[in-house]
């Protein structure tokens, strides 16, 4: 095992050596000082402790770079010696060897191994112990850089470290005289809470320990003793500390008061030292759905100038601050300039807590964790350099002071910005670690409000986007603010906009509403007046996340015009970053709640500059733009380049998807110019043009299907001729589609073009040229092969489409090449692919039904039997899967067992089968699976009672049939299963199919229990089900009285003298409510419902009662008493049959 690892080099540091040079040249120097070292023996002569200092200091100043040549083993080999050179009671050279140790693991990016790790831990602990106070910062800041990615190796020194009386807690509690020392203990608590992937976390109660460390740090005032930058990094510290519990230890807040504490000081610490304004934030924030109170006193600008710019550095830091002048104000221009790229604070960038003044990158495997967090708050003196990837700053070229005054006034708002960034990125942290529906709580603490008329506005998120000068934070907001709004469709759905003003308090659904208009507002007048390029996208991204979750069709009118009126001059921005998020947001505003009357009225209107150099005329719709960008030629872009940027041409891509998918009324008119642009991007070297190409064509293809539904609400006159959509995919498939189809090397590019070519419309494949329908066919079989799944998932899908086709599912010989097909996809090992073969098995046995009801004998006798075994099996088989295998295996049984004829069932070897594809059918019906797949299961045991060739009146699972349907319609907890298993006990159309006496009564008394119990529910969302549950049970005991045996009249009117008000209640319901479709095949007319009571009627008079027995002319008197009741009702002039007499 190595004795340590190297993790990265020093950003912003030294300059390497000379590219030419080897490492081992380069890293003579460390090598003969170590060696030096080595060679000495312990020894408290005053020569002794000469030569150790003039080592450390050659050490010290010895310049490393990465690469340099010097093995992490080394230097924990050189820092162990050391260690056993310096006795304890030496404060000078323990103060000079703390550096080193700080330097060198600093400098080289070591990270010391656990052996040694024990060795350095013990001494710089006895080190604390013993030595002068004044030593206790250098030792502090050792102690940081040892622990730095070692929290879980240290769990011997815990106690020591952070116990009741532990080193750290007392250095860092607030009764701490040094200021320096307290932020430099603080700082080593944040490193020990750092984790490391793979490796044990800190202990929970360690853990608690160092959180409420962390949050006392950040709930106290500055000390009068401590200056401003100081407090600053004390501040960043904390907050790097709790931001590495959150992400890396993955501490839970679930306290109600933890979590406000810890959001009211990030809410504090996000504005600290804002200019023009300083806030009171109570101790703890509470959820409420209200604002809450802001108590934020006038501040004096004066005395705020003149505490922030006092110089309070100490004599130590002056020289070292003078020292790295050049460089500091290097950075600070390149600050000011706000130019630079602002990564994503969530996994953009790494966390350095590392060992104080230097920003380094986090070793290789470590926790990623955000930018914002990044840097500043690691160092650990005044005097470090920060790298040029550090919290950006504020330009002073306004400044009225003099050079020093303005010096040391920026680098206190650059202190202070840096802390508002790592309150940000603290935030976005406790946002990923606590619930939405918890985190919506506390919407109104960070989210704006529309001001009451004279009120102030409340500072929030918004407050920062507006007015911090620094663009690095801005962007932190946004950010924040995006992770806020992601996920927040559901709880911003209840918005509603009303005028009513006269209400006595504001509804929430009209505050949500409020906070809505207020977030468009703030962030278009943020995108006006942003001039960083890097946060003006991040202000158009979280506009983009802001319109995919608002609930505009429940919104009046406007919002989304004035974000569209106010995007368009970006679409041609200088910066490519703003000009893809610009698409984004596009695409957002033409996808959400699509169609929007809103958007639709956007998208007639005449193009203007910005969108399109097209006439005025064009609509905004399909610009010549669009298709350029998709295509790849810009020639009017503002660089003159031949290609828009790629991650443009991609977007523009989604953007026409999106487009394609909601407003295809509009975009239909643009069909054949956007299948030139499909297949110039089919056409690209690159597959991800082409996959973004599939996916444009697989909307379009499915849009077109859609208009031709029969439940389609678009008139015929206004849908795509099915001539152009012959044109259209004859295009497709004579162009570079096929050649997409057979890219091996891309299974994912594979796998769309299948979900394109399986949306081509029904109605136009039967007209396309035979040779392209072959082509289509052929290739799909053939990809069936496949051994990527992905591929082999589509394949399947798009064959279970085909064979529903009206043209092809008739033909025999696909129908039984898409069979084996599909059932070699069954037996596949991944779950998605059987998945979707089940669901084409169930297409294809939906054709078989089909083709039964056509006149045409033909196909059911052309069909195999051997191939309806093999059907038979595998979907037997496919009925132990999982749930979605399942649900799609039970209706292909259900259809299969439909389709037999009677030549297969006098057949021994179907015999068998058949009776075992039932006892799965019944297993299904009975078990605890999800309703879906129980729902399918009484849809297919209503299909096996449609086969009049299926002895149901002799088979031993009839009766195991009916029984499983009897308890799922008295007993199901979901209703839409009891409707389904009521439906298929009506299905049967002789009286022998329902069995014995026995067997009907068992049935009629469970829908009569069922009817009764009809409205028992525990869950809230059933009852809405509970009309269509009565009207089926009423329609199947209507079906069973039109039925009934003289035998089974006595059970009839037992359950009738029980139950007849009831029963008489619903049933005239039932007659009287038919004016809903539901999907169980029941009557939805009342004259239909009428006539069925009338038939019933009719039969039980014709009925030979036993002699004796007045149970007829009960039942005959509950029928009649029943139709005059509703004749009555419903004012009908038509009597009841006057039969009671006979």
């Amino acid at each position: 095992m190595a004795a340590a690892q190297v993790v990265g080099s020093l950003p912003g540091g030294p300059p390497p050596e000379t590219p030419g040079e080897p490492p081992f040249e380069q890293g003579r120097g460390f090598r003969c000082l170590s060696a030096r070292l080595c060679a000495l023996r312990p020894d408290d002569s005053s020569s002794g402790r000469t030569e150790i200092h003039l080592l450390f200091d050659q050490l010290i100043s010895e310049t490393y770079s990465e690469g340099c040549g010097v093995a992490p083993e080394d230097v924990s080999t050189l820092l162990v010696q050391a260690c056993r050179l310096v006795p304890l009671n030496q404060n000078h050279l323990v103060s000079k060897l703390s550096q080193l140790i700080h330097h060198l693991l600093n400098t080289l990016q070591v990270i010391v191994d656990e052996q040694n790790l024990d060795f350095l831990l013990a001494y710089t602990i006895s080190a604390i112990q013993q030595c002068s106070s004044w030593t206790h910062m250098q030792i502090l800041q050792a102690l940081a850089a040892l622990v730095y990615c070692n929290g879980s190796k240290c769990q011997k020194y815990l106690p020591d470290l952070l116990g009741k009386s532990g080193l750290l807690m007392k250095l860092s509690d607030l009764a701490q005289s040094d200021p320096e020392v307290r932020r430099a203990a603080v700082h080593c608590m944040a490193n020990l809470c750092l984790s490391v992937p793979g490796q044990p976390y800190l202990e929970e109660p360690y853990q608690n320990i160092c959180f409420q460390v962390f949050l006392t740090t950040l709930q106290s005032p500055k000390s009068s003793d401590m200056d401003d930058i100081t407090f600053c990094m004390l501040l960043q510290n904390a907050l790097k500390g709790i931001q590495s519990l959150l992400n890396g230890g993955k501490m839970k807040l679930t306290q109600t008061d933890e979590l406000g504490a810890l959001l009211a000081v990030l809410k504090k610490s996000m504005f600290h030292g804002l200019p023009g304004l300083n806030i009171e934030m109570p101790t703890v924030l509470y959820p409420t759905p209200l604002p809450q109170y802001d108590g934020r006193p006038p501040i004096q600008p004066q005395q705020s100038e003149s505490s922030t710019s006092r110089p309070a550095v100490n004599k130590k830091k002056k020289s070292k601050v003078k020292a790295k002048k050049i460089q500091q104000g290097e950075e600070e221009e390149e600050e000011s300039s706000g130019e630079r790229e602002v990564a994503p604070v969530a996994g953009a960038g790494r966390l350095n807590l590392h060992r104080g003044d230097t920003q380094c990158p986090s070793p290789p495997g470590a926790q990623s964790l955000p930018l914002a967090a990044s840097g500043a708050a690691g160092k650990d003196r005044v005097s470090s350099p920060f790298s040029s990837s550090s919290w950006k700053r504020v330009s002073s070229s306004e400044s009225d002071y003099s050079d020093a005054e303005g010096g040391m006034q920026n680098k206190v708002r650059s202190y202070q910005a840096r802390v508002r960034q790592g309150a940000l990125a603290c935030f976005l942290s406790t946002i990923k670690s606590i619930e939405k529906r918890v985190l919506y709580g506390y919407w109104s603490a960070f989210v704006p409000d529309t001001p009451e008329l004279g009120s102030p506005q409340s500072v929030s998120l918004m407050t920062l986007t507006l007015k911090d000068p620094s663009p690095r934070t801005r962007a932190c907001a946004l950010q924040v603010l995006s992770a806020i709004l992601e996920g927040s469709k559901q709880f911003l759905s209840v918005a509603e906009d009303t005028s009513d003003h006269k209400r006595a308090f504001t509804p929430f659904s009209v505050m949500i509403a409020s906070s809505i208009k207020e977030l468009h507002r703030c962030l278009l007048l943020a995108l006006v007046a942003e001039s960083s390029s890097q946060t003006l996208t991040q202000i158009i991204k979280c506009l983009a996340n802001l319109v995919s979750n608002s609930p505009y069709n429940r919104l009046k009118l406007s919002l989304l015009t004035k974000v569209w009126n106010q995007i368009k001059p970006y679409i041609r921005h200088k910066d490519v970053n703003v000009r893809v998020s610009s698409l984004t947001l596009l695409g957002a505003i033409v996808s959400t709640h699509a169609p929007l009357p809103e958007v639709q009225l956007l998208l007639q209107q005449p193009c203007s500059s910005g969108l399109s150099g097209s006439s005025s005329a064009t609509p905004h719709l399909s610009p010549p733009e669009w298709e350029d960008s998709c295509s790849g030629s810009d020639a009017g872009s503002a660089g003159g380049s031949i290609y828009e940027p790629f991650p443009m041409r991609l977007e523009a891509l989604q953007v026409l998807a999106h487009l394609a998918r909601g407003y295809f009324s509009m975009t239909q008119v643009y069909l054949m110019e956007l299948g030139e642009v499909i297949c110039k991007c089919l056409g690209e070297a690159d597959p991800s043009i082409q996959l973004h190409g599939a996916k444009l064509l697989e909307e379009l293809g499915t849009s077109l299907i859609h208009q031709y539904k029969p439940d389609s609400s678009v008139a015929p006159d206004q849908r795509v001729p099915v001539p152009l959509v012959v044109t259209f995919w004859t295009a497709m498939l004579n162009g570079p589609l096929p050649r997409a189809l057979q890219n091996a090397e891309h299974p994912t590019l594979q796998a769309s073009a299948c979900d394109a070519l399986s949306s081509i419309l029904p109605e136009a494949f039967g007209s396309l040229p035979s040779d392209r329908q072959i082509l289509c066919i052929t290739m799909l079989l053939g990809l069936n092969d496949s051994k990527n799944r992905l591929v082999k998932a589509a394949t399947s899908r798009a064959l279970g489409v085909y064979v529903l086709f009206p043209c092809l599912r008739q033909d025999v010989i696909f129908v039984a090449d898409t069979a084996n097909a599909i059932l070699m996809s069954l037996q596949d090992k991944s779950p998605n692919v059987r998945a979707k073969a089940a669901w084409s098995l169930g297409n294809l046995t939906d054709t078989l039904i089909v083709n039964m009801e056509t006149p045409d004998p033909s196909f059911q006798e052309e069909f195999s039997g051997l191939l309806l075994l093999k059907m038979l099996q595998s979907a037997i088989d496919a009925s132990k899967d999982k749930d979605k295998v399942k649900s799609n295996a039970v209706r292909a049984l259900g259809n299969l067992l439909h389709f037999l004829q009677p030549s297969h069932i006098e057949k021994p070897r179907f015999a068998e089968i058949i009776e075992e594809a039932i006892q799965a059918l019944i297993s299904t019906v009975l078990i605890e699976a999800a309703m879906k797949v129980r729902w399918n299961a009484c849809y297919a045991m209503g299909n096996v009672f449609k086969n009049p060739a299926l002895p149901l009146e002799t088979a031993p699972w009839t009766s195991q049939a009916y029984d499983a349907l009897t308890s799922v319609v008295t007993s199901c907890k979901n209703f839409k299963v009891r409707i389904r298993s009521a439906a298929a006990l009506a299905v049967p159309r002789r009286r022998e199919h329902y069995g014995s006496v026995e067997q009907y009564a068992q049935i009629w008394d469970a829908l009569v229990t069922a009817l009764q119990k009809s409205e028992d529910t525990t869950d809230f969302l059933e009852f809405k089900y509970c009309a269509s549950l009565r009207t089926q049970i009423c329609q199947a005991l209507i079906h069973l009285l039109s039925l009934a045996s003289p035998s089974d009249l006595s059970c009839i009117r037992k359950t009738l003298e029980l139950h007849r008000d009831m029963v008489q209640s619903y049933i005239l319901q039932f007659l009287k409510s038919g004016t809903e479709r539901d999907d169980t095949g029941a009557p939805h007319h009342p004259q239909e419902r009428d006539q069925m009571v009338r038939t019933a009627l009719g039969h039980i008079n014709s009925v030979q009662a036993l002699a004796g027995d007045p149970a007829k002319r009960a039942i005959m008197a509950f029928l009649e008493d029943t139709l005059t009741i509703y004749s009555d009702s419903s004012g009908s002039q038509v009597a009841p049959l006057g039969l009671t007499h006979r």
